[in-house]
């Protein structure tokens, strides 16, 4: 049964690979696209790199619907056509709007796994075991950056048009992908959310052969009642998960994570390094960045989400301060690869491990999805504003403010950690959101 619930969750946790890939396979075919259609630095910015993240805002707003409506699993099936849709048709695209609408498409899939995909996993996972099991769809994420890391620079030496073939590649894994998410049962969680008890116990019998059917409904009937009642995550008594849930997704985005993996050959160049060096520099940065995801992993169930957190938000004070006195200093060399290994290791460990678990966990089994909308919505939408702004940042007011500003913001995660967040690790989602909603009344 053990293998079976990993089999399930790695197949609902491929949307992340896929997630991964997508967003920064366009990382090395951003200055060739600028050259190819003669892109100013805003045109190039707001529609050709950042028309994705638009995608992505509107996917994960509205993403909690065929969630809700369809289930999780044909929610995951519909994603990995938008990916497969969205390759294809980026890698043939002739014009930046013909090609800013396919990325468009691609956006709305990432948008909409970031919701069904943890809340899947969320649902069919045991308490002890939620974490690393939900964290699978973070580690998806980080090997698809460093699968589209190395394929960009294998791919770069194939010509003018070698930007087709890095985006086009993508096809392969979203078709076999979506083969997979066939063979996945539903979420037994949301079937009984829409009263399908004798579906549900089917499931039940797979996901949980041990457990006894009538405490597992007693446990979410609970949450069928309020589903009839037509409950709202912004009624008073979800102001507290509301909150958490948009001050960690906003601060995820406020470290500048985003901005750096969508530019990161880019801000190589920027700090001296040629073409190639810059390509194979963020190569380092995703074996990095998969390396310490799996030591978050490991952690997440056994350490909690606070103390992950609190490891992350000290390593992005030290890195994004040190690569802006790099900046300022004209420190040449490997100094700032070095620093952004650094501020990569501390995202994975922190928040890159913590955030899609503890925005699954935190809002009741009938409000999950919509929750999930709404602090997905809230990063989605910095994710696409702030590398919108990137290319012009860094030519007027120049990379080492631009990293400074990242650096002042992490101390304001720190204190969010500190003063705020509860810890998650280990309490059973009914449980859980009972507390949480309890310390509003």
């Amino acid at each position: 049964m053990k293998d079976k619930l990993w089999l399930w969750s790695v197949t609902a946790a491929l949307a992340g690979f896929l997630f991964g890939f997508d967003t920064v396979v366009i990382s090395g075919a951003d200055q060739r696209l600028q050259e190819l259609w003669d892109s100013s630095d805003a045109f190039h910015g707001t529609v050709v790199m950042a028309m994705a993240l638009w995608g992505t805002v509107i996917g994960a707003i509205f993403g909690s619907f065929p969630t809700n409506k369809w289930g999780r699993k044909k929610t995951l099936l519909a994603i990995g056509i938008l990916y497969t849709v969205s390759a294809l048709g980026s890698a043939f695209a002739n014009d930046p709007f013909t090609f800013a609408f396919f990325r468009f498409i691609g956006g709305l899939g990432v948008g909409a796994s970031t919701i069904a995909a943890p809340a899947y996993i969320t649902e069919i996972s045991p308490a002890d075991k939620r974490g690393r099991l939900v964290a699978l769809y973070q580690f998806n994420i980080v090997l698809g950056i460093l699968i589209a890391f190395i394929s960009n620079f294998l791919l770069s030496g194939m010509g003018g048009n070698s930007w087709r073939w890095m985006l086009g590649v993508e096809a392969i894994p979203a078709l076999i992908y979506t083969l997979l998410v066939l063979t996945i049962p539903k979420s037994p969680r949301w079937l009984l959310t829409k009263g399908k008890e004798e579906e549900a116990l089917k499931v039940m019998k797979l996901v949980y052969p041990d457990r006894n059917f009538e405490e597992f409904v007693e446990e979410v009937s609970g949450d069928r009642h309020q589903e009839r009642s037509k409950e709202s995550i912004f009624m008073r008594k979800y102001r507290f998960p509301l909150i958490l849930a948009f001050l960690i997704a906003a601060f995820n985005q406020f470290s500048g994570i985003n901005a750096f993996l969508y530019y990161a050959p880019r801000i190589f160049e920027e700090a001296g390094l040629g073409e190639s060096t810059a390509l194979l520099s963020s190569i380092g940065i995703g074996v990095t960045n998969l390396v310490f995801t799996l030591l978050g992993m490991f952690l997440i169930d056994r350490l909690g989400r606070k103390k992950l957190m609190y490891m992350g938000s000290v390593g992005y004070i030290i890195s994004l301060s040190l690569v802006s006195a790099a900046f300022f200093l004209n420190w040449e060399g490997l100094a700032v690869p070095i620093f952004l290994f650094l501020f990569i290791a501390s995202h994975a460990i922190g928040q890159g491990a913590v955030i899609w678990v503890f925005l699954s966990e935190i809002f009741p089994n009938h409000l999950r999805a919509h929750g999930q909308a709404f602090g997905c919505s809230t990063h989605w939408v910095l994710a696409a504003l702030i590398p919108s702004f990137v290319p012009l940042l860094f030519s007027s007011i120049g990379a080492g403010v631009v990293f400074m500003i990242f650096a002042i913001l992490m101390v304001l995660q720190l204190l969010f950690v500190a003063f705020m967040m509860p810890e998650t690790k280990g309490v059973p989602l009914e449980e859980l959101s009972k507390k949480l909603i309890r310390s509003e009344n």
